[in-house]
């Protein structure tokens, strides 16, 4: 029996990134998964969705080319060929992974991982064939799956989840979505891009429920704008298949009722943690989810879990930064990090990405809470590019100046947000960022525009 410091369960963010942190740590580490290195993120879900809305933002360039002086005389969709690209993109960062595996001299197991209370792990190949390694402690990252919610009818109804929505090769000319969260929402975008029409249904009175209310309010405007149709506070009683198409039954909150037809359904309400590799061992549970302490160790002393099975951001850098807080515990360390300020990007039009607390949250926590909200209709950046629909909204405490949280819609957000994320974890304050000097012109102008409001030394406002 082979004998490990760490053996790691599950190869996707969070679990091949521990596996490197360990290596690097100087421990020697295996790696169990049971499909392809990488996990869900990279092989069916963050990585091929961004791919494709990168494409999608191309063909909208195209389609409005004539706002910048541009006339285009047609174009076409080539689907299938968006498809290939994705698929070159993500073998190229799946051979990357493998590449750093060798290199950290991290021995892979191809297998499903059955972890048990001495800390052997059953690895299982697709032929049924056993092997059985050991580590003196291990992480278990497991990952999840697609949500699926009891729907009447939804058995025998042809539908597709986040997992297996390229398995279609063709674009449907009707879709529906059911969930307008984080994914459902980036689907709603993609596809609208692409000349589908899209519907949009959302149990809750809001699309991205979780998030900023005034994000979610402009993300709504946005996409009824482009023709998607957005259906909040209305949840789904029943679908059926009904020749090539699916027809499904909604109910507002009034109770009315209502009947869709549509060539493709979409599934995108939430994922399940995926525990089976722990069953052997009885964990203490949080609702669905493996409980952790701060270091991510669960209440079997040397094992640990890191990433979706353990709730909370269910999101792929939230996942690493899981893993190598898990890793370096293992190893003997004292490690800290703060997983309360992990930014949420959703890549919609326009995107939207935040960090810290919300509005809300703050309001409820604090009573000298102060909030600026800067609109991008007056960035000189935002102008020249044509995507003005946007602002940044700075959170904070008067006492201080402490800097709470920030949520930023419109071009590019997802990259920017990295400057607020840093101020925060920083514990800087709006007067130290009301005196950072920006580039201009820029995006970032914004986020120096709403700190020096905040500071009471505003300048465009």
């Amino acid at each position: 029996m082979e004998t490990f410091d760490q053996v790691i369960v599950g190869g996707g963010p969070a679990g091949y990134v521990a596996a490197l942190r360990a290596s690097g740590l100087g421990q020697s580490t295996a790696l169990v998964e049971d499909r392809e290195l990488g996990g869900t993120c990279l092989n069916r879900g963050c990585i091929p969705s961004k791919t494709l809305l990168q494409h999608a933002e191309a063909v909208n360039y195209v389609r409005n080319a004539s706002d910048y002086g541009i006339q285009v005389e047609g174009f076409h969709l080539r689907y299938g060929d968006m498809l290939e690209r994705k698929d070159k993109v993500i073998q190229q960062l799946r051979q990357g992974v493998q590449s750093l595996m060798k290199k950290g001299r991290i021995q892979v197991f191809q297998g499903r991982g059955a972890v048990h209370v001495n800390k052997q792990v059953t690895v299982t190949n697709k032929d049924g064939e056993e092997k059985v390694i050991t580590g003196r402690a291990v992480i278990i990252a497991s990952g999840s799956v697609p949500a699926v919610p009891p729907i009447p009818g939804l058995e025998d109804t042809e539908h597709y989840t986040s997992d297996t929505i390229y398995e279609r090769q063709s674009l449907p000319s009707s879709m529906a979505i059911v969930g307008g969260g984080f994914i459902g929402t980036e689907y709603a975008c993609l596809y609208q891009s692409l000349g589908v029409q899209v519907t949009v249904i959302e149990a809750a009175e809001r699309l991205i429920p979780q998030e900023d209310e005034d994000a979610a309010k402009m993300l709504a405007g946005a996409l009824e704008d482009s023709g998607v149709t957005t259906l909040t506070g209305t949840s789904v009683t029943s679908v059926k298949q009904q020749g090539n198409q699916a027809v499904v039954n909604v109910q507002d909150s009034s109770g009315n009722d209502r009947e869709l037809t549509t060539d493709m359904l979409l599934i995108s309400t939430g994922r399940s943690p995926v525990i089976a590799a722990a069953e052997d061992l009885q964990l203490r549970m949080d609702g669905r989810f493996v409980a952790v302490d701060g270091s991510m160790q669960t209440s079997v002393p040397g094992i640990y879990a890191a990433g979706d099975i353990v709730g909370g951001w269910q999101l792929a850098h939230a996942a690493s930064a899981e893993g190598i807080l898990a890793a370096e515990h293992a190893a003997g360390a004292e490690p800290s990090m703060d997983l309360s300020l992990v930014p949420r990007c959703i890549y919609t039009v326009p995107e939207i990405a935040s960090v810290g607390l919300s509005e809300q949250e703050a309001k409820e926590r604090y009573s000298d809470v102060k909030v600026k909200t800067v609109p991008l209709q007056g960035n000189a950046k935002a102008m020249t590019m044509g995507e003005t629909r946007g602002f940044v909204k700075i959170i904070s405490r008067e006492m201080f100046g402490e800097i709470l949280g920030v949520v930023m819609a419109g071009p590019h957000v997802t990259e920017m947000i990295g400057e607020p994320a840093a101020y925060i974890h920083l514990e800087g304050t709006t007067e130290e960022w009301s005196s950072q000097v920006h580039a201009h012109p820029s995006l970032s102008e914004a986020l120096f525009e709403g700190a020096s409001a905040l500071a009471g030394r505003p300048v465009h406002q």
